[in-house]
């Protein structure tokens, strides 16, 4: 079984910044796509962002589209979402999820999934 690792989360004022970092175990991690999912009390959960195995491809949802940037380093096993400009909306749990294929936006294509972790924005 994956086990996947969240963390960075946190209480933010409007404008500020966040990273949040996705860790897992699996093998071969550099062949999965990650994704990062948020979801909010009563709201679906919301796609954030993607990114191909390679890097080289990386996938926004429109309400985080030029303020968060997801990344990820696999020598280290880890994918990251930068979040700057936070707002109040942006408040949610926030998932990191992975598929050993392209799974974009559904949430039902991706194989394993973070336990959550907290993003408060309030002034």
């Amino acid at each position: 079984q994956v086990q996947v690792a969240q963390s960075g989360g946190g209480a933010v004022h409007p404008g500020g910044s966040l990273r949040l970092s996705c860790s897992a175990s699996v093998r071969t991690f550099s062949n999965y796509y990650i994704g990062w999912f948020r979801q909010a009390p009563g709201n679906e959960r919301e796609f954030v962002a993607c990114i191909r195995w390679s890097g080289s491809d990386t996938y926004y949802g429109d309400s985080v589209n030029g303020r968060f940037t997801i990344s990820r380093d696999n020598a280290r096993n880890t994918v990251y979402l930068q979040m700057n400009s936070l707002k109040p909306e942006d408040t949610a749990v926030y998932y990191c999820a992975g598929s050993s294929l392209f799974a974009g936006r559904s949430v039902g294509r991706y194989e394993f999934w973070g336990q959550g972790t907290q993003v408060t924005v309030s002034s």
